[in-house]
């Protein structure tokens, strides 16, 4: 029997998830198909109890719903308690497991660069659901000092219970003229873009939030924007001789840790890399036509 797997989001016609998943099952010959399933704020809860049916082996999770999402849920792991969020949903015999595995993207996508970040400095741009993931893997690879800057100080200062007793946690307004915020840039080991800004269809898709002259070529700047795959910030890092790490890298790498709990199976991982950049390069030239 043909089981199915599902994105659930509003909207969702532009992800590339259900290119390099489909791209990853049928190269393993795995009887699956991915669904994007668009779904309003309202359908949420038919959507999620449609999982439980046999036919169905789970689902991924975006925007706006990694946090509505959990209270439709029967357990989660140790990663969504830490991030609030979810962002994959395993059905095992009707019962509905939420993971987070943006952490586990954003680590293995950190390990397979292979530097070692223990006792480093870290910046992360923006206090949302990707930063929250972005801490919580900081605090894993033995980060020492994190500083969060954020444009709202007050939600800034949410993610630092996120640390534990492990990890010292800064905040900073983000403000690439401000001396604190210059400081924290400069002292620190890897950065990481958390925000929507630079990103096709986004608020501002020329938007760089750290000058170049911030960075050095000692640094890693990674961000987790994946659309388009060289973003203003990574240009920027890049001028200055960083070290750049493209979300697309992390977008894959949590899909194959989903994959992982969905089948059991080591899923494909060059076989993701490339129909992801296949269907990123086709939604980028589809969009180009339509503003032309």
């Amino acid at each position: 029997m043909r089981q199915t797997i599902s994105l659930i989001g509003h909207p969702v016609v532009h992800s590339i998830s259900p290119a390099f998943q489909q791209a990853a099952f049928d190269a393993l010959g795995l009887d699956i198909q991915y669904e994007a399933w668009d779904v309003p704020d309202v359908e949420l809860p038919i959507a999620v109890e449609r999982l439980r049916s046999s036919s169905l082996l789970g689902a991924n999770v975006t925007i706006p719903h990694k946090v509505t999402a959990l209270r439709f849920l029967d357990h989660f792991d140790g990663a969504v308690e830490l991030v609030g969020a979810v962002n994959t949903i395993v059905n095992r015999d009707g019962q509905l497991y939420g993971m987070n595995t943006d952490v586990e993207g954003i680590l293995n996508v950190l390990n397979s660069i292979d530097v070692d970040f223990t006792g480093t400095n870290a910046v992360i741009l923006g206090a949302g659901g990707a930063a929250r993931a972005a801490v919580v893997a900081m605090r894993q690879i033995g980060v020492a000092r994190v500083t969060i800057a954020n444009r709202t100080s007050a939600r800034a200062h949410e993610l630092v219970k996120l640390g534990g007793t492990e990890l010292d946690i800064e905040t900073c307004q983000l403000d690439g003229m401000a001396r604190e915020f210059q400081s924290a840039v400069t002292g620190a080991r890897v950065i990481i873009h958390a925000t929507s800004l630079g990103m096709n269809h986004g608020p501002d898709e020329t938007a760089n939030l750290v000058p170049s002259g911030l960075m050095t070529p000692d640094q890693f700047a990674f961000d987790l924007v994946y659309t388009p795959e060289q973003t203003p910030f990574l240009q920027a890092a890049d001028q200055a001789g960083a070290t750049t790490i493209s979300g697309l890298a992390m977008l894959v790498h949590q899909g194959a840790a989903a994959f992982r709990h969905w089948t059991g199976q080591e899923p494909p991982i060059s076989i993701m890399f490339d129909a992801a950049r296949t269907s990123l390069d086709s939604k980028t030239d589809a969009s180009d036509a339509e503003m032309r």
